[in-house]
C-alpha cells in the first residue's frame, strides 16, 4: 500500500470540492496528485488506466478517480477515494436543487435557472462536436467501410435522442452489437451476444415511482457511452415527458447546475431524483447512478490491461460511441425546443458564440447565462414556469 486510508480520504475529498470544469479538469487534477506530486503512478500507468476507463460506460473521470485510489490503497482506498470525489458535488447539487425546485423559488433563482438552462443546448453541441475528431479518427484507422458505419451510428443516435428519448439506451446498445457482428462477419474474433435485460428493465418501469427513478439512474450510470452529456437524452424523456417530474425549463436548469458544480455532470441525476421524490429520491438516484462505477473498478481493475486489448469491447464502443455522440447533438434539439421566452433564445445565441466561436469555457458561459437570467428577473421580465 502506498498511502493510508486517511490520506486517500483527505486528498480525494479535496479534489471532490475543487473539481470544477468537467472531465479534462478532473483528469488533470488526478494526474497532478498521483503522478506529479506523490509519484504513486507512472505516466504510462496513468495513461493506460485512463484508456481502460474510457472503454467503460458511465462517467470516465469518476471511474478514474476510483481506480487511482484503488492503486494506492486497494479496495478500501477505492471506496473512500470514490466517495471523497463524488459526495461533495452531490451535496452541493442537493442543496441547489432544494432551492431552485422549491414550490415558490425567488424570482432571481428562477431567472438564473432559466438563463443557465437556455445555454445548455449550446453546451451540448460543443460537447458532442468536441468528441467527433477522436471518434472519427478511430473509425478511419479501423477496417474498410467503418467511416460509413460511423456516420450511420451518429445519425441513428441523433434521431433517437430527438424522438424516442427514454428508449435511446436500446439504440446505443444495438449500435454496439451491430458493430461486433459486422466485424465478426469480416473475420474478426469477436462474438456478439444480445442480452434482454435492458428491455426487461425498461418494461418494468412502466409503473413509475421509485422503480422508474432507479431505472433512469441506472441508465445514466451503467449504460451511457461517450461522455457525461449522454445523460441528457437518457433522462429528459423520462423526467419531463414520461413521468412529469420536472418541466423542460427545470431539467435544463438542472443540467446547467451539473456543469457548474464540482465533480461529474452525472450529478444532474441528483436533481432529477429530488424532483421525483425529495431528498430520499435524490440520494437513491445518486446511489444507483454511481454504484456501477464502483463495481466496474472494484471487480475489473486487475483486468484493465486485458480490457484494453479486448477486440469485442473495442468493437462495441466503436458502435455505441458514435451513437452516443449523435445522441448528445440530438439532445440540443430537445433542449432548444424547451425554451419558452424570446430572451432565452438570445441567451442561447450568445452562449453559442462564446463556446463555438470565442472558445470560452463552459463554466464561464453558464455563469454569464445565469447572470443574464438574473438581470431579466430583477428587471421584471417574463420567466418560464
Amino acid at each position: 500500500m502506498q498511502a493510508s486510508a486517511g490520506t486517500v480520504l483527505r486528498e480525494w475529498g479535496r479534489l471532490g470540492w475543487i473539481a470544477f470544469g468537467g472531465p479534462p479538469t478532473h483528469i488533470a487534477l488526478l494526474r497532478d496528485l498521483c503522478v506529479t506530486r506523490r509519484g504513486w503512478m507512472t505516466d504510462r500507468d496513468f495513461e493506460d488506466a485512463f484508456a481502460a476507463c474510457n472503454l467503460l460506460p458511465g462517467p470516465a473521470s469518476t471511474q478514474m478517480a476510483i481506480y487511482c485510489a484503488w492503486r494506492v490503497r486497494g479496495r478500501v482506498g477505492a471506496v473512500l477515494g470514490g466517495l471523497g470525489f463524488v459526495v461533495p458535488g452531490m451535496l452541493v447539487m442537493l442543496a441547489l436543487a432544494a432551492v431552485f425546485l422549491a414550490d415558490t423559488p425567488p424570482d432571481w433563482v428562477r431567472g438564473a435557472a432559466a438563463g443557465g438552462g437556455a445555454a445548455v443546448a449550446a453546451v451540448a453541441v460543443q460537447a458532442g462536436w468536441s468528441l467527433v475528431p477522436a471518434s472519427l479518427a478511430r473509425a478511419t484507422a479501423a477496417a474498410h467501410g467503418s467511416r460509413a458505419r460511423w456516420g450511420a451510428y451518429v445519425v441513428f443516435g441523433a434521431l433517437a435522442a430527438a424522438t424516442v428519448g427514454p428508449w435511446l439506451v436500446l439504440v446505443l446498445v444495438a449500435s454496439g452489437v451491430v458493430e461486433i457482428v459486422w466485424r465478426r462477419r469480416g473475420g474478426g474474433a469477436a462474438h456478439a451476444g444480445v442480452h434482454g435485460w435492458p428491455v426487461l428493465a425498461a418494461a418494468a418501469t412502466g409503473t413509475g415511482g421509485l422503480a422508474a427513478l432507479a431505472w433512469v439512474a441506472l441508465k445514466v450510470g451503467a449504460l451511457s457511452y461517450g461522455g457525461g452529456f449522454v445523460i441528457i437524452p437518457l433522462m429528459q424523456g423520462d423526467a419531463v415527458d414520461r413521468y412529469g417530474w420536472m418541466t423542460g425549463t427545470q431539467f435544463a436548469g438542472a443540467v446547467a447546475l451539473g456543469q457548474i458544480t464540482p465533480g461529474p455532470v452525472v450529478h444532474t441525476v441528483t436533481a432529477v431524483g429530488y424532483a421525483a421524490a425529495g431528498v430520499g429520491g435524490a440520494l437513491l438516484a445518486a446511489l444507483v447512478a454511481f454504484t456501477p462505477s464502483f463495481a466496474f473498478v472494484l471487480l475489473g481493475a486487475p483486468r484493465f490491461d486485458d480490457l484494453r486489448d479486448d477486440t469485442r469491447v473495442r468493437a462495441f464502443l466503436d458502435g455505441a460511441g458514435p451513437a452516443a455522440i449523435g445522441a448528445i447533438l440530438g439532445s440540443a434539439v430537445l433542449l432548444a425546443g424547451a425554451l419558452v421566452e424570446p430572451w432565452q433564445a438570445a441567451v442561447l445565441a450568445g452562449a453559442a458564440l462564446l463556446l463555438l466561436v470565442a472558445r470560452r469555457g463552459v463554466v464561464l458561459t453558464l455563469l454569464l447565462a445565469a447572470a443574464a437570467g438574473v438581470v431579466v428577473a430583477l428587471a421584471g421580465g417574463p420567466l418560464p414556469r
